[in-house]
């Protein structure tokens, strides 16, 4: 199949191009590393995951509350590459601020990083929300699968950089590993800010832009429209019941891309064998979706998501036990076998939940629900090491979200796909 070639769809693909530094790098790797070291140096390892774990919920938790009426008003007004334009620069003002961040001043840290936080999250709902416009006529899935392509080997190659960078900080003239990820801060704004250009100058406004549609009348209307939405999911059982298994068993997928790295660094594991494990779930993930995909047309979506779900069941039971960098590894190879497969193949079930007529309302929800489910688990994983004295118990509360999810799961009923 040929890839679309205009402008406006390699400069869309090129914003995800530039916000996955954030989220690859700074979010799952170098954040925790360094808040744990740095920001909250001194500090207990539990109180410091219990620190972590409330950032990374209050920025969910934001999110999930302005997300749906934010998405609406650019939706009615037009607004989408504005508000993703602004989101993208605000993000990477907050996180060229961490650079300035003393050591020991956890408070601003989390401050900066939720508020990066929001900017990143903001942003992917709005480029989500542009996709429409800017596919060519027959090529919905191909451009989405350009946003994908850009988004990944982006922050795979920014990951790269920054393993580079910690690891042999003498390379590039650097004192050490904490002066590299104070450059790497620098480094992963300015490349989110770059890379936003794109979008800016090749992309056009969506077409209702011209209409001038008021602020406030806007927002009037989106909120009217995720009302109807709402409501309309609610009259078929089988897609209301699949969400309520999707929020909370994404939410515990969600909390080990988050909190691993933190976890790992609590029971005492080196800074190095955590960075190469997070790309070794990167190089693990690619061929392992196409076999999720594979393996779900041959025994059924929902099959094959108990089987991913069973397999983070698994790994939170034996993390809780590992003692030596190898079963890092190990472990990190197991969550690169499932994590993008679980994600699929959800997506690829709910499409043959929902009424046909009604799949681009259905799907708003539901990307909405999976992008923002990273609530209870990081609060949950923080609050367990916390009270309890040990992080080990704390990855083992995961578990709960994965048998949940599954549960309701099972409630799924249909006989047919509608």
């Amino acid at each position: 199949m040929r890839l679309p070639v205009s402008r406006k769809v390699w400069g869309w693909g090129l914003y995800y191009w530039g916000n996955h530094a954030f989220t690859t790098s700074i979010i799952t790797v170098f954040f925790p590393i360094f808040f744990k070291d740095y920001w909250s140096a001194g500090a207990d390892v539990t109180l410091s995951t219990f620190r972590l774990g409330l950032a990374n919920s209050i920025a969910s938790l934001v999110v999930a509350v302005s997300a749906p009426v934010l998405g609406a008003i650019a939706d009615r007004g037009g607004r989408a590459k504005r508000f993703l334009v602004a989101s993208a620069l605000f993000g990477a003002v907050m996180v060229l601020a961490l650079h300035w961040v003393g050591k020991g001043e956890w408070q601003w840290a989390v401050t900066f990083y939720v508020l990066a936080s929001l900017g990143y999250f903001w942003g992917n709902v709005f480029g989500d929300s542009m996709l429409v416009s800017v596919a060519e006529p027959g090529k919905l899935d191909i451009t989405s699968a350009v946003g994908y392509f850009a988004g990944y080997l982006g922050g795979g190659l920014f990951l790269a950089l920054g393993v580079a960078m910690s690891l042999k900080p003498e390379w590039f003239g650097l004192a050490d590993a904490a002066a590299a990820v104070r450059l790497l801060l620098v480094l992963a704004a300015l490349w989110w800010a770059l890379f936003s250009l794109p979008l800016l100058f090749w992309v056009p406004p969506p077409p209702r832009a011209a209409a001038h549609i008021p602020f406030g009348v806007a927002a009037r209307e989106g909120l009217l429209q995720f009302v109807e939405t709402f409501r309309h999911i609610r009259g078929y059982k089988p897609v209301f019941v699949f969400l309520a298994a999707y929020w909370v068993y994404i939410d515990g997928v969600n909390t080990v891309i988050q909190m691993a790295v933190d976890y790992g660094k609590s029971i005492g594991f080196g800074t190095a064998d955590l960075i190469l494990a997070v790309l070794l779930v990167q190089f693990v993930g690619v061929p392992a979706a196409l076999a999720a995909g594979y393996l779900g047309s041959r025994i059924g979506p929902r099959r094959a998501i108990f089987i991913g779900l069973a397999v983070y069941v698994f790994v939170s039971i034996y993390a809780t036990f590992m003692t030596r960098p190898f079963e890092f590894y190990l472990v990190a190879g197991m969550v690169g076998l499932v994590q993008g497969g679980v994600q699929l193949l959800s997506r690829s079930y709910f499409a043959r939940l929902v009424p046909p007529e009604r799949a681009g309302e259905f799907f708003g929800f539901y990307n909405m629900l999976g992008e923002f489910a990273a609530i209870i688990g990081p609060l949950l994983v923080g609050s367990v090491s916390y009270l309890t004295g040990s992080p080990r118990l704390s990855i083992l509360s995961v578990i709960v979200l994965f048998a949940a999810g599954a549960y309701l799961l099972t409630l799924v009923r249909v006989s047919s796909p509608r």
